[in-house]
């Protein structure tokens, strides 16, 4: 069996991958996950299976290769495992809850999580955060009975266990959860100089006007740089509420202006959604006015959600940022989402996120 260092080396001199010392450092952690997991178990009458080895949680900046590594791990994997985002896993912990209650089961959460214990060995989340209370309420449960089932968790996030739910409603009721965290997985920094998030956008536009067919296909040739042509649409819970990106990969989503403006959202929707992406492919931004004013005072919100989250916006639009807004009610307010966009569009804009 090819260790992961040695695949990660090959894909390196094939040209595949960028040499990074922060990347290589943690190849054994994953090595010594999966080289646990892959040996035979013995079986006999008394004989107890052999506990499952630690998790692993990898957390460092936006763009470092940390969801790379884990799509490198899981490909290597001969036992089931599940690769998914967070926020999506959450989402269908939730919704498997409300099932279990509608059959008249009074502890929902307990079957939903033997029944996800039933199916997988390793489940790899992409990006753990928990902004939402409901989340944080249920998680602490939930990981507690898949790691007693014997489950091994690896994620990534971009912040240190203790930073999760950071001032958080009720956060006390959530700080178990941080201690059975550093109990069963290998919480590791990784620290690299290197975006490369932002090196592939390194030189290339990311504001395309007019809306023609030239835009729609370089719009296009961006989203599939970035995503690799794989995605799934991310749904994200608000208040009861749902908010979905019609596609999301490793920290990258994709919608329509109509998606995300053309709906009835406000702040609190925004504020997730810049929460749960680190790069916004917008696509269809249409001149702004009387005729669309609604969808416009969207808009400004979204930009100003994305702007102090230091979200990088990749977008097409009718015209240019000055000309979007030329007539009626909020032509004044808008100066200052102009302004924004255009600074948004600079190279270095986000690079110390």
């Amino acid at each position: 069996m090819t260790r992961i260092q040695d695949i990660y080396r090959n894909r390196v001199d094939q040209g595949d991958l960028h040499a990074d010392d922060a990347q290589e450092a943690v190849l054994p952690e994953f090595e010594r996950i999966r080289d646990e997991l892959s040996k035979p178990v013995k079986k006999g009458l008394f004989r107890k299976a052999p506990p499952p080895p630690k998790g692993l949680y990898l957390w460092g900046g936006v763009g470092r290769g940390k969801s790379m590594l884990m799509d490198l791990f899981v490909e290597q994997l001969t036992v089931p495992a599940r690769r998914v985002h967070f926020h999506a896993f959450m989402q269908e912990i939730h919704a498997s809850m409300h099932e279990a209650r509608q059959n008249g089961v009074e502890d929902a959460l307990a079957p939903v999580a033997n029944d996800v214990a039933s199916t997988v060995k390793v489940l790899a989340f992409d990006e753990m955060q928990i902004t939402d209370i409901t989340d944080a309420m249920i998680v602490g449960r939930l990981f507690e009975i898949l790691f007693a089932k014997g489950v091994v968790v690896v994620t990534t996030s971009n912040r240190v266990p203790d930073d999760l739910y950071k001032n958080g409603l009720n956060r006390q009721l959530f700080l178990p959860f941080i201690e059975i965290i550093k109990e069963q997985m290998v919480v590791w920094e990784m620290i690299s100089p290197r975006d490369y998030r932002q090196d592939r956008l390194k030189g290339a536009p990311v504001y395309f006007a007019p809306i023609n067919d030239d835009s729609r296909q370089k719009l296009r040739e961006v989203w599939e740089h970035l995503s690799g042509g794989e995605a799934d649409p991310l749904v994200l819970k608000v208040k009861g509420r749902d908010v979905t990106l019609p596609a999301f990969r490793n920290g990258v989503a994709r919608a329509s202006f109509y998606d995300l403006c053309g709906k009835m959202l406000g702040p609190g929707d925004y504020l997730a959604v810049a929460d749960a992406v680190k790069v916004l492919v917008l696509e269809g931004i249409p001149r702004l006015g009387r005729s669309n004013f609604n969808e416009a005072k969207r808009f400004v919100t979204l930009i100003d959600a994305l702007y102090e989250a230091k979200v990088r916006l990749i977008c097409s639009a009718a015209d240019e940022p000055e000309s979007l807004y030329i007539e009626g009610e909020g032509v004044f307010e808008f100066e200052r989402t102009a302004s924004r966009l255009r600074e948004m569009q600079a190279e270095d804009w986000a690079a110390d996120a």
